[in-house]
Parts: C-alpha cells; structure tokens; sequence
C-alpha cells in the first residue's frame, strides 16, 4: 500500500540552482565516508600483521573472510534501517542513531588494546569485535536515509536530480579519498616503527589505533553539523515516517499501480546484475590490497607508499572525473541520444572487468604467481585498473542512487534504498571468498575469472535493456 505523505514539501530549486541543503548532506556524507574508509583501509593490514606489528595475526583466509562480511552486512542493515525510517522513526532521526552509533565503534577499535587482548569473538578481540557489529548497525540506519533526502529535495522529474546524486556522490569520495591518507599516514607512518633491511624500508610496528580514532573523530563531525544545522537547510525534510506529519496522523492510503510494481520490478532486476560489479569492484579493500602490500612496487623516489594510501586513488579518479562524466550524460541528453539507465550500468561492468585485466598483466610482468616478494610488479598496471575501475563505477554507482528514488514509491523510498545496498551485501560476502582463493588458486586465475564474468553479465545487461526501459513507464 502507497502512503502518500503529509511531509512538507521539499525545496524546489530553479532550473540552475540546488538547495544549500544538498550541500549540508554532501559535508555529513563526506565525514561519515572519511570514518568509513579510513577504517576500511586499515582492516585487512590490522587483522593480518602480527600483534608485534601491532596487529591481530590473522591469517590472509580468515582475514579476508571476516573483512567480507563485514562489509557485506554493513550493506545489508540499510534495508532494516530504511523500513523503520519510513515506517516508524524518520530519515532525520535514523541517521542520528546511525552517525552515534558508528562513532561509538570507532572508539571501541581505538581501546582495544587498553580493554582486552584475548580472542574471545570470531577469533578478535572482543572490542574489535563489538566495534564492527556497531559499524554494522550503525550504517544500517545512516546509509539508505541521507540518499533518500538527497532525492526528497527535488521534485518528481527535475532535471537537476541526476547531477545532485553527482555532487552527492562527490563528498562521499572526497572522504573517501582522504580517509586512507590520514588514516594510513598515522597508522603507517606518524605512529609507526620503521626498519630497514637490505636497503629496504619496511614497517616493523604500526598504529592502527590512532587511525580508527580519527576515523571517530571525522564521524562526530559531521553529526554536528548534520544536527546543528539541519533544521535551517532542511525543513522538516526526512523528520517524520511517511505518511505522518508532526501532528503523527495517518493520511489517506492507496494501492500501488501496475506502473509502480514495474518500476519496483526493475529495482531488484539490476539490484541482482550489480552483485557481480560490487564484488570485484570491492577486492580493492582485500586482495588487492593484499597483493598490492606483496607484489607491487610502492618505492617511488625513495618514499614508501602506504599499501593503505592506494584506497584513496578511487575516490581521487572519482572527483577528477565525476564532472566529466556527468558532462557526457548531459551532452548527449542535449543531443537525444542519452543512454538509459541499464545501459549506463552494462557499460560500467564491461569497464570493471577491462580493469582486472590491467592485473592480469601486473601477474605476467612478475612472471606468474611466483611467491617470491622480491619481485615487484610496476605501480602502473595497480593504477590502471583503479581508473577503470572508477570510470565504470561512475556509470552505475550514482545512476542507482538516483533510480531508486525516480522509480520508488514514495512511501517505500528508504526501504527500497536499502534493497539497492543488498547488491554490495551479497557481493561483499563473496567477494571475500574470492579474496581467500586468491592464494589457493592463483592471482592470475582469481584476477582473469572476475574480468569474464563482470564484462558478460554487463553485456546480458545491455541486451535486455529495452525491456527493463519500458518497464520504467517514463522513468529511465
């Protein structure tokens, strides 16, 4: 049942202009993505180096399992999250909790050390344990409700709504793109002991908890302006369940239409074909990082390079090249020959699967999957793929954001947020046990099977285009 909503109406902006509260939701995104990163950069490193290092001591396997539910299961809550948002709390309220609740983990990951060091959980720590669950729940409520609002202060078929989700998509990775470097500088660097064998500089003992406490720090912010500065830049924009005003009265009801089940249809039709792009797309925080820490040459004029800096060369290419990109949409919208929304997304998985191939090479430079360290591959096939990789999640990442809320109901906009987010979820989970046969299987084999099958299922993608189009009844 469609509840229409009793919500004021959300800013309307002129035909050049957005509302200044896309750019409090861009400053809150960005802090709460420099808390997220900057924490996902560290992970795999702080469970596999040992506790002399400062570490847990976790194997590769295990390791990576572990990393690939957790981030699985941060992108499954988001459609718990989303329902109680629409049903019960509001946008506004759930992301409060979710923005508290994610800064009080990262401070449990920050004391471990001072409060337990027995493995009593999943083999960690039970504040590192306790610290992720939080993280989990955390983003369940955060994620899925600020997207929503982005798409709350446009109306149905504003032209601007696409490029919002641009600039929305930016402040994620901005913070994305800042998170590993400091993160990484202190954990790898400022708070690091650093030896030197044969001429080489290695990392003898690092500190990672100072990293997991700046990535609290940058979640307390943006809550503060988020809370501080809400009220005047949004309204009463997200602050009540749909269908509910302030007085809590339930307005009148209707059935969902044939063209609202369609659309709803076409969500979880490319929700499922995306699991295949999300689980590549995320080896960059395990085997990559992984093979990245081994194989590749980081030594550039005599400095070190961070293994956890490489996560921010995402987010760099992503601001570098997001106007680009949403030049090119505009451009041949102008022209009439703008791709539709399956399309965008097919060619954005035929882009992933191209990056990997840039691994394949890095192998073959090493000479196949050799285990000797010594032999490095060059940086340039690790930032190849990166860029690929970037330009493909440009042509699907934020064209999602903005389907779900073109082709959602109103009244199940944060719900349906969330079932987007079930792609990275499945895809997470997977994407670790990928990870964990990369030693059993080889990179050349782990890194040539993802590129197949991403560019294949993005090509079945592009070929029944027209029907899920015409599913969209106008929307697409």
């Amino acid at each position: 049942m469609q509840v229409a909503t009793a919500q004021a109406p959300p800013p309307t902006p002129t035909s050049s202009k957005h509302p200044p509260g896309l750019y409090l939701l861009f400053f809150t995104e960005m802090w709460e993505r420099f808390s997220y990163y900057g924490m996902r950069g560290l992970l795999v490193l702080y469970l596999t180096k040992t506790a002399v290092q400062g570490g847990l001591g976790i194997s590769e396997a295990s390791a990576t399992l572990i990393y690939g539910y957790f981030t699985g299961f941060v992108y499954f809550t988001p459609i718990i999250g989303g329902y109680l948002a629409d049903k019960y709390i509001g946008q506004r309220r759930a992301i409060l909790i979710g923005g508290v609740t994610m800064a009080i983990a990262q401070l449990f990951l920050f004391m471990q050390p001072a409060l337990s060091t027995v493995p009593a959980v999943f083999g960690m720590p039970w504040p590192t344990a306790v610290g992720l669950l939080l993280l989990i729940l955390g983003n369940g409520f955060f994620k899925p409700n600020i997207s929503t609002i982005v798409g709350k202060l446009y109306q149905q078929g504003d032209p601007l709504r696409d490029a919002a989700f641009t600039i929305f998509y930016m402040g994620i990775n901005v913070g994305a793109f800042f998170a590993p470097l400091v993160c990484g500088y202190l954990a790898e660097d400022l708070f690091a002991t650093k030896t030197v064998v044969n001429g080489v500089t290695e990392v003898s003992s690092y500190g990672f908890r100072y990293g997991f406490l700046a990535a609290g720090i940058g979640m307390m912010l943006g809550q503060l302006a988020f809370n501080l500065l809400g009220k005047k830049y949004l309204g009463e924009v997200g602050m009540y369940p749909e269908g509910k005003g302030a007085d809590n009265k339930v307005v009148e009801k209707t059935p969902l239409t044939k063209e609202e089940t369609d659309r709803m249809a076409v969500i979880f039709i490319i929700t499922i074909f995306v699991v295949f792009f999300w689980a590549g797309f995320e080896q960059a925080g395990s085997s990559l990082t992984l093979y990245t820490d081994k194989y590749i040459n980081r030594d550039v004029f005599g400095f070190l390079i961070p293994t956890s800096w490489f996560q921010s060369v995402n987010p760099l290419f992503i601001v570098a090249f997001a106007p680009v990109t949403a030049g090119i949409w505009l451009a041949l919208g102008r022209k009439g020959k703008d791709l539709s929304i399956p399309v965008k997304m097919g060619l954005g998985m035929i882009l992933l699967g191209a990056g990997f191939l840039f691994m394949v090479g890095a192998v073959m430079e090493r000479g196949g999957d050799v285990a000797n360290t010594s032999i490095k591959a060059s940086i340039l096939w690790l930032l190849a793929t990166y860029f690929f990789h970037t330009i493909g999640e440009l042509c699907l990442s934020p064209i999602g954001l903005s389907m779900v809320s073109r082709l959602s109901p109103v009244s199940l906009t944060s719900m349906l947020m969330g079932v987007w987010f079930l792609a990275p979820f499945v895809a997470q989970i997977a994407g670790g046990y990928i990870a964990k046969y990369v030693e059993e299987l080889g990179a050349l084999t782990v890194f040539g099977l993802i590129a197949g099958f991403v560019i294949a299922a993005g090509l079945l993608l592009i070929v029944i285009a027209k029907k899920l189009f015409h599913m969209m009844h106008g929307r697409g």
